[in-house]
Order: structure tokens, then C-alpha cells, then sequence
């Protein structure tokens, strides 16, 4: 991670918290942009490895054809109902595509972890089960910015 977050650093997460927030969340929101210029915006299951994200996506969709076209990728997680208990993370950078496409299950060490951590997170299972629709997409953030209002304290009003 390249960038630091300058704003907000009296709740932005520790390198800890981090690593434990995105290993617990599940769906993240992923923004692409579209042939036309305009922001396309998709919600996804993902894996996190301790530095990267990984995003097993359909590559019949939107998504996949517009980083085809343009890598550029942002990425936000997060949590919380109340305003007390917002927690997030966003994560930006260029999109890598890892992997045969579509994802059929040849061996490929660069990809044993993120479909371990993959598969247990989403399916319960020790191995990815592949459909031959998906294929991976890594991204290594060259910028993340975090928040957790919990730092904050109780908020009156």
C-alpha cells in the first residue's frame, strides 16, 4: 500500500484492524468505469490475503468488461447501521486478472491461498469449487483509506 490516508486519522484503522476487518466482511462494492465514462457500481463476495483483494467475478459481466477496457478499480467494505458503529475501508488501484479465463481449476500456485481463504469464507469448503463463469481479479491498492466512528466515542445530539 503506497498512499497513506491523511484525513481522518484519529479514526482511521490500524494496519491490525485492517487485516482483521477485511478478513471478517464478506461484500464489498466494486466501481468501474464504464465505456461511457460513468461510474458502474457492483457489490461482490471477496478474499483479502493480508495485502491484497481478490474478487472472483463473472467475465460476462459489466464489471469484467469495463476493467478489460480500463483497470482502474475502487473498492469499499463496510459495516454498521448506527452512525456510532460505521467501520470501512476503501481500496484503489489497478485490477490484475490472475488465472485462466473463465477459472476452470488448473493448478496455479498464485492462486492456492485467495481460493482457500475463497472457499472457506464463501462456501465453507476446502477447495474453490469452479464453475467455468468466474475468474479472478487481484488488486494490490496503491491507495487505502479507512474509517471506524466507534474511535469517536458516543455521539449526542
Amino acid at each position: 500500500m503506497t498512499a497513506t490516508q491523511r484525513r481522518g486519522r484519529k479514526i482511521m484503522m490500524t494496519p491490525g484492524e485492517l487485516d482483521e476487518f477485511l478478513t471478517e466482511q464478506r461484500t464489498c462494492r466494486v466501481a468501474t468505469v464504464s465505456a461511457d465514462g460513468f461510474p458502474h457500481v457492483s457489490a461482490l463476495w471477496f478474499a483479502w490475503d493480508g495485502s491484497a483483494l481478490w474478487l472472483y467475478s463473472v467475465v460476462r459481466s459489466k464489471r469484467w468488461t469495463d476493467l478489460r477496457r480500463d483497470p482502474r478499480i475502487a473498492v469499499v467494505v463496510d459495516t454498521g447501521e448506527d452512525y456510532e458503529q460505521l467501520r470501512g475501508v476503501e481500496l484503489s488501484g489497478t485490477a490484475e486478472f490472475v488465472g485462466e479465463v473463465p477459472r476452470v481449476g488448473d493448478l496455479r500456485a498464485e492462486l492456492d491461498v485467495p481460493e482457500t481463504l475463497f472457499a472457506r469464507k464463501n462456501f465453507g469448503l476446502d477447495e474453490m469449487p469452479h464453475d467455468g463463469r468466474h475468474a479472478w481479479i487481484r488488486l494490490a491498492p496503491a491507495k487505502v483509506v479507512s474509517w471506524d466512528f466507534r474511535k469517536l466515542g458516543s455521539v449526542t445530539g
